[in-house]
């Protein structure tokens, strides 16, 4: 692809098209800019890193056991080594402003089309999976909720879905990632209060640590793996905290700072909730604290607060690839904003169709997630870079990671599609 095509390749590159537009659009926003300093770009990123696999990843481990555990640092690993991989083919090419610029780059408008689809399907669902998440926990915590809409009765869960769909709808409406920033800051303090509360709950309000688990389960290895790929699915982000950071070197360490405190996070709450209630922890650790303890309540509650500071950072690569589509004398804020909404509400509609969180994160980690943070960087890196012509340590190191993200995504899918049938 010569350097003159890639030039001007935007931010609000269209979803599936080959040719992407000259990134001059003013609804881009800040993130062309570079205007995001180091601080909010890590906030950014550990809000999308620590996302609702937070609260699964105590059944995760109970799926597979201690010895699972392993695999999640090693998926830390090989996702923080291909976010850098990401990176590196961004540099090589200064006009690719997304995700799937670099299928383009690497691939043509084959790959164009199938960074797209599998980036903005795994946005799609793990947004999907916020309403989902937050329906659970307000059902638990206000079991006999009904009310009449249009003579309709709606109660529970679906209920609550609907009302945390009302609650997300103004943050999708902002398109700029300094403004952002401060909402993931809540994200970020909320993640940290629900790891303490938890701690609290056993160590303090009398749950205890008294479960000494499994050391492997086999039958629940593929389901654990799944979901600790899950845990890592920020990677369609990336580029767009790329464009925004202020100082293009300083990305690489602030991917390092995120993914250390991030797996730190996981590390502890996986473990503190497997000792705390074993093998009959639920897909949401939250569905397991007892709802009269003070604790149990405060981290509940701030669960509440994780989804809804997630959601826009999650879709907006989504609404700038839709906006995209538009003829340039159709885009406008009005525009934006009804494109937003029809969003959020095809989400609710989905959440309400497909109620079963933890099969349904599995699910996504097995296919999309491994596809789009493990298998896709590494084929991007190896074409772009030309690294594939090459018998070096990174030509293996990488090829490794290939293979481990293709046995990952086989037996999680097979896996994670039993359970959706089983439980339908």
């Amino acid at each position: 692809m010569e350097a003159k095509q890639r030039d001007g390749v935007g931010l609000s590159s269209p979803l599936l098209n080959g040719e992407a537009p000259p990134n001059k659009d003013a609804s881009d926003g800040e993130a062309s800019l570079g205007s995001t300093s180091f601080l909010k770009t890590c906030l950014n990123c550990l809000n999308a890193l620590s996302g609702v696999g937070i609260l699964s990843i105590p059944y995760a481990l109970a799926s597979g056991g201690w010895l699972s555990l392993i695999l999640l640092f090693i998926i830390a690993l090989a996702t923080f080594y291909t976010g850098v991989l990401i990176k590196r083919c961004m540099d090589m090419n200064p006009g690719v402003k997304t995700y799937p610029d670099i299928g383009h780059c690497a691939f043509g408008r084959k790959g164009k089309f199938a960074v797209s689809i599998t980036m903005y399907t795994e946005l799609y669902l793990v947004a999907t999976g916020f309403l989902i998440l937050e329906g659970d926990n307000l059902n638990n915590i206000f079991p006999n909720i009904v009310i009449e809409l249009a003579g309709v009765s709606v109660g529970g869960k679906q209920f609550f879905v609907l009302l945390i769909g009302l609650v997300i709808l103004p943050s999708v409406w902002l398109n700029n990632l300094n403004l952002l920033s401060y909402i993931s800051a809540s994200g970020v303090v909320a993640s940290v209060i629900i790891i303490c509360s938890i701690f609290w709950t056993a160590t303090v309000d009398g749950v205890g640590f008294h479960n000494s688990g499994t050391l492997i389960d086999w039958d629940g290895f593929p389901t654990s793996v799944s979901l600790y790929a899950f845990c890592y699915c920020a990677h369609p982000v990336f580029p767009t905290l790329y464009n925004s950071i202020r100082k293009k070197p300083q990305f690489s360490n602030a991917l390092l700072m995120c993914f250390v405190l991030s797996t730190f996070g996981y590390a502890s709450i996986a473990i503190f909730g497997y000792l705390m209630f074993g093998s009959e922890v639920q897909s949401q650790i939250t569905l397991d604290l007892p709802i009269n303890k003070f604790s149990s309540k405060v981290a509940i509650f701030t669960t509440l607060v994780n989804p809804i500071s997630k959601y826009a950072l999650m879709v907006i690569p989504i609404t700038n690839a839709l906006k995209g589509l538009l003829p340039r004398t159709s885009k406008s804020r009005l525009t934006s904003a009804l494109i937003s909404t029809a969003l959020v509400i095809s989400t609710v509609i989905v959440a309400l169709a497909i109620p079963f969180f933890g099969y349904l994160m599995s699910l996504v980690g097995a296919i999309l997630s491994v596809t789009a943070s493990i298998l896709l960087p590494c084929l991007c890196y190896l074409k772009i870079s030309g690294t594939y012509n090459k018998f070096c340590v990174e030509t293996v190191v990488i090829v490794g990671t290939i293979l481990t993200g293709v046995v990952i995504g086989i037996f999680g899918t097979y896996t994670s599609v039993l359970n959706i049938i089983k439980h339908w």
